[in-house]
């Protein structure tokens, strides 16, 4: 693919993933520490796109530069490899793609010593129990969420999930500021 090609395929990539996240020019200028009028001027192509713009844009949109190069039109835009990632007793597997207004993630808990924090965050949570049994800790409520049940409530109430008698496996889907409180914390 030309380099002209590929200059225009980032351009529309970086302005198609802030709209689809619902940002503004000033809200992608404040995250990436550029100005509004310099991510104008690279999404028309009237300014060219430099790597440390480049590097500053992908961490701000939270997408790797390798996804945003990408030119193969092989099945990676179809077929996602889960890798697995283990932080404090659970293991997720990403399911959906850093760019879409919702996360989909499957989760491997085991039964820990210390039960897990409750946290509150802005935002919505789905889950459904593949396997096991866990205890949804809902602000003063426990709910336990049996194989085959599922779960949905706001995350403004403090909430944490965690295996009951064994390990437990579930798949979750949240908006974007449930995967910044989700995966970037030390709890679930």
């Amino acid at each position: 693919m030309p380099a002209n090609d590929v200059e225009e395929l980032v351009r529309a990539r970086l302005r198609t993933l802030r709209r689809s996240l619902g940002w503004s020019l000033d809200e992608l200028a404040q995250r990436s520490h550029l100005s509004p009028s310099t991510i104008s001027r690279i999404e028309t192509g009237k300014r060219g796109i430099s790597i440390d713009v480049l590097i500053a844009l992908a961490t701000a949109l939270q997408i790797d530069l390798d996804s945003l190069l990408d030119v193969h039109g092989n099945d990676e835009d179809v077929v996602i490899r889960p890798v697995p990632t283990t932080r404090h007793g659970a293991t997720t597997w990403p399911l959906s793609r850093p760019t879409g207004s919702t996360v989909a993630l499957k989760m491997r808990l085991v039964p820990t010593a210390e039960r897990r924090e409750p946290r509150v965050h802005p935002g919505h949570d789905w889950m459904f129990v593949l396997s096991g049994r866990v205890r949804l800790t809902l602000g003063e409520r426990e709910i336990v969420v049996e194989t085959g049940e599922a779960a949905e409530f706001s995350t403004m109430t403090p909430h944490a999930v965690d295996a009951l008698d064994g390990p437990a496996e579930l798949v979750m889907v949240f908006d974007r500021d449930g995967q910044r409180a989700h995966l970037h914390t030390d709890g679930a």
